[in-house]
């Protein structure tokens, strides 16, 4: 499903905007963006994210403002000083020409960043704090998708179990039309031949026609996976993975029961049915 959120948090020493971006994805992948800083706390920011979602592609940008003493401090005045000292009295010794000050703000820990050297413990709460919020807002936005999701999922099922009570009512009208067909042929073949066909050579016939064509197990499946279906979309947490588990189970059971028939009705209705199993896998597939 998708999400957005977006939330801020400030102490001070500086202010932290987190925007959370969600898309469909069948697994979950997490990709964090923010201060370099700040990179060996990705993997926590990740943990934060799979507490709260399953599956999706997140997106988590991470935007610091420096204020009060902390935002004005940003050349490190005491390690600038020493380099220059070290660095002039080589020049001398070199006869060369000492270093620019461009040069200076350009060695390791003279110039620091808006965000200082890195995350004390008190700033990584304010992180948390910051990313817990805008989590919020994407399962709020989630969770209003998640409901439209839902209802349309069930009205499938109600169309799926429409498809199947066709089909049970018209399959045992299936065996007595061909009992009747293959009498009228049978009949018509031994016209004037003085010959006629006896019940107990119809009968087997028809039974092994009607053993043949018995959808009788995988319509009582297919009832069953539907069942289990609208228990799973009432479950909580989301069943999002038995949904396309059961998803692949309902597409078995119909066609096998078009592979079993021999009738123009039943095989329009399954046609039906597949329709709907599909249009199910589509919306299954952004299901957490």
């Amino acid at each position: 499903m998708t999400g957005f959120g977006s939330a801020q948090a400030e102490n001070g020493g500086f202010a932290v905007s987190a925007e959370v971006r969600c898309v469909n994805n069948r697994h979950l992948k997490v990709s964090v963006r923010c201060p370099d800083s700040w990179s060996a706390k990705e993997h926590e920011i990740e943990k934060l994210v799979r507490q709260s979602i399953a599956r999706g592609t997140v997106n988590v940008s991470l935007r610091v403002q420096a204020i009060g003493i902390r935002g004005e401090s940003l050349i490190n005045e005491t390690l600038l000083t020493a380099y220059w000292k070290q660095l002039r009295a080589i020049s001398e010794s070199l006869s060369a020409s000492p270093p620019s000050m461009g040069e200076l703000l350009s060695l390791p820990g003279v110039a620091v960043d808006e965000t200082g050297a890195g995350l004390s413990d008190e700033d990584w709460k304010l992180v948390e704090q910051a990313v817990a919020k805008a989590l919020a807002t994407v399962q709020e936005f989630r969770s209003r998708e998640g409901g439209e999701m839902r209802d349309e999922m069930l009205s499938l099922v109600r169309d799926l179990r429409q498809c199947r009570q066709d089909i049970l009512e018209r399959a045992p009208l299936v065996i007595t039309a061909y009992r009747d067909k293959i009498r009228e042929r049978v009949t018509q073949l031994l016209s004037g031949t003085g010959s006629t066909v006896s019940d107990q050579d119809l009968i087997r016939e028809v039974s092994l026609f009607a053993d043949k064509c018995d959808i009788t197990e995988e319509l009582a499946r297919l009832q069953s996976h539907l069942g289990q279906f609208e228990d799973s979309l009432n479950a909580h947490p989301s069943a999002g993975r038995k949904l396309d588990f059961l998803c692949q189970e309902l597409n078995r059971e119909v066609n096998t029961i078009g592979s079993k028939s021999n009738d123009v009705a039943i095989t329009h209705r399954v046609v039906d049915a597949k329709a709907v199993v599909e249009k199910l896998r589509e919306i299954v597939q952004n299901v957490e």
